[in-house]
Formats: C-alpha cells, sequence, structure tokens
C-alpha cells in the first residue's frame, strides 16, 4: 500500500475512487493498482514514529529520538505494524533487522517527514525584511554559480533573515521527481529534462566549445571532424550532458576520456591536453579567468539552455514560497536583461576567440 503525497496524478480514477467510497461506504479503495487511505483515519504523529524505528532500529533509541517512552513507542509499533500487516523489524539475535517493507518504508517515512514540516510551516503572509526561515534549491554547480550566486546577493541586501542552502540533485530526481521536489523548495533544472510540475523560467543561454589556450589542432574555429576525432571531457550526468546528447543527432559519438560532476571542472580537465568540452556561456566567462583555455562557437546548432526553478504544487499557496518564486522570476529577469555580452578581453591569455564572448 502506498501514501501519495499529491493525489493530483490520479485524474478520472481518483474521482472513482472517492465516487466508489461515497456509494460503498468504504473508507479504503483500490483500483488499477493504486490504494486510496483515508487519512482521517491515521494518526499521523505514527508517521515520525515509523521514521524513528526504521532509522534507529531500536525501540528505545527511536523513543528517545522523537521524546516517547518505551512502553508508547512499543504502542505505536504495535499499531503500525498492525496497519502494514508486516514486522517492519525484525529480531536478528540482540537486534533488529529492517523487513523488506520496513526497507521500503524507511525513505519513504522520511520524505513524508519532510512534507508535513513543510505543509505546517507554510504561511499567510511573508515579510523577508524581518522573517528568518530556510529555503533549499537543488542545482547543478552551473545553477548555483550563475542563478544561484545573483539570487543570493539580492537576499543579503532585501532579506537578511533568509538562509539559502543549494544541494546538488541526486540521479533520482528524474525517476521520483514528485518525491524529490516535495522535500526541497525548488530545482534549478534546464526544460526539457522533467515536465508536468509549476516552474518559472529564469534566462536563457547558449553552449559553446571549450579548448586548450595552446591547443597544437586548432586555430579560430572547430568543425565536426575534429569534435568527433578529438577526446572529450564532459559533465557526467546522463540526463543533463549536453556533448553526447546534442553530437548524437548529428551522428557524432564523443571519445570520453574523463568526467566530471561538475560543469566548472571541464577547464582543468581541458587545459593542457588535446580534449575538447561543452560549457555554458555564462559559466565560461569564468571558465576563461581560471585555466588557460579558449572559448570558441560550436560548428553546429546547439539547443539553447532555458533554465528554470521546478517546485511541487505542495507549496503553491506558501506566502514565503511565493514571495520567492516572484524573487526569482525578477533575478531570472536581471540575468535575462544583461544577456552575455561582459567577458575577459579577446586574444588575451586566457582570453576567449574573437567575436564568442
Amino acid at each position: 500500500m502506498e501514501l501519495r503525497s499529491t493525489l493530483a496524478p490520479l485524474g478520472e480514477s481518483r474521482k472513482s475512487i472517492l465516487w466508489m467510497r461515497h456509494i460503498h461506504g468504504v473508507d479504503d479503495y483500490c483500483l488499477h493498482g493504486w490504494c486510496l487511505v483515508n487519512l482521517s483515519r491515521l494518526d499521523l504523529n505514527l508517521v515520525i514514529a515509523l521514521r524513528a524505528l526504521l532509522e534507529e532500529r531500536n525501540v528505545t533509541r527511536a523513543g528517545e529520538r522523537i521524546g516517547l517512552s518505551q512502553p508508547a513507542m512499543s504502542a505505536a509499533l504495535s499499531r503500525l505494524r498492525r496497519h502494514f500487516d508486516d514486522e517492519l523489524l525484525a529480531r536478528t539475535g540482540n537486534s533488529y533487522e529492517l523487513t523488506p517493507l520496513g526497507t521500503a518504508l524507511r525513505d519513504r517515512s522520511a520524505t513524508a517527514c519532510d512534507l508535513l514540516e513543510r505543509v505546517f510551516s507554510s504561511q499567510a503572509d511573508f515579510d523577508p525584511a524581518a522573517e528568518s526561515r530556510e529555503f533549499t534549491l537543488l542545482a547543478s554547480d552551473y545553477g548555483a554559480a550563475v542563478f544561484g550566486a545573483a539570487l543570493a546577493r539580492v537576499l543579503h541586501h532585501e532579506a537578511p533573515g533568509i538562509r539559502l542552502t543549494f544541494q546538488h540533485p541526486a540521479p533520482s530526481v528524474v525517476e521520483n521527481t514528485a518525491t524529490v521536489l516535495s522535500t526541497v523548495d525548488g530545482l534549478l533544472m534546464p526544460h526539457g529534462v522533467i515536465d508536468g510540475f509549476p516552474s518559472v523560467d529564469l534566462h536563457q543561454d547558449r553552449w559553446l566549445c571549450l579548448v586548450a589556450d595552446d591547443h597544437p589542432e586548432i586555430s579560430d574555429e572547430l568543425t565536426l571532424d575534429q569534435l568527433a576525432r578529438l577526446p572529450w571531457a564532459v559533465y557526467q550526468r546522463p540526463y543533463d550532458a549536453p556533448a553526447a546528447r546534442q553530437l548524437s543527432m548529428l551522428g557524432i559519438s564523443p571519445q570520453v576520456e574523463v568526467s566530471v560532476q561538475t560543469f566548472q571542472l571541464l577547464p582543468h580537465m581541458v587545459e593542457g591536453t588535446r580534449r575538447v568540452a561543452m560549457i555554458q556561456e555564462r559559466l565560461a566567462r569564468k571558465a576563461v579567468r581560471s585555466a588557460a583555455v579558449r572559448v570558441l562557437p560550436c560548428p553546429f546548432e546547439a539547443v539553447p539552455v532555458q533554465e528554470a526553478m521546478w517546485w511541487h504544487p505542495v507549496h503553491a499557496q506558501d506566502a514565503a514560497h511565493i514571495w520567492l518564486r516572484r524573487k526569482a522570476a525578477e533575478v531570472g529577469a536581471t540575468l535575462t536583461g544583461h544577456g552575455t555580452d561582459e567577458a575577459a578581453p579577446a586574444g588575451q591569455g586566457a582570453g576567449p576567440a574573437p567575436g564568442v564572448l
């Protein structure tokens, strides 16, 4: 039985379930593999107890963690076992091990607790100059360095009590988007990777190619033949790797020598080698100052980056989150207004090639 944090994806099935409840007088009903639980019959404090029990795997420690006595925690475990019709914790010698269902529920209970905390911390009014709150955004190093830094500067002056935390998104963000988004305030990611969730567009960027300043085979232009023949340094996340995705449409399979977890490492993996990399123009401004590299136009029409901030619908009516979304849109508009014209002087040491930045 799976307790979903949102019923929106059910669509007509949800309506059918609610209608069946009405005409049959049942509290729980399953349809097409979905089970809808009547939350009014559940003690949501059990979610907190469930998380503590599954993470601690010890009744006494779990009770101490959430402020319950050992008898009260044992009673909570008994209720949870009846609800799930599973032991959840199985004694092995002098310790407890999680059952398969208990293992599956461990992460789900943590997500549920995070979501409940966000729901009950929602506010009807929000004064950014006086409030104290933390916003957590998932972002690649590119998103944090370009948009995140600009947002942080604005908040520093306008909302001194607001804290920003940037975390690197896990690969599971694509497969379990709803679950991941329900535990944070937003995800910075370009269009074309996820959909079906509310978002605000931030800014556009374009892809450029990165080569060593002293590359022996490349002058002021790159060719498709060179991209196919030369070794590559790439950003390693498969769902956000521009080189493999865009070049594959041209029939080119990059010869990857190095893959890294951050875009900002790419210049250092290209410097002093024959390698090629692709990097966003806004990040390229920083790259040419940190390594002996040149930035050149791509020899093909690379699909531009449309950066956006995505969020879970649970935040829709939260006054603080509404303010964050508006501020994000304002900062994004400022970046768009500035364009991508700032750069180091062309042709000077590690500067970009003429006409690029």
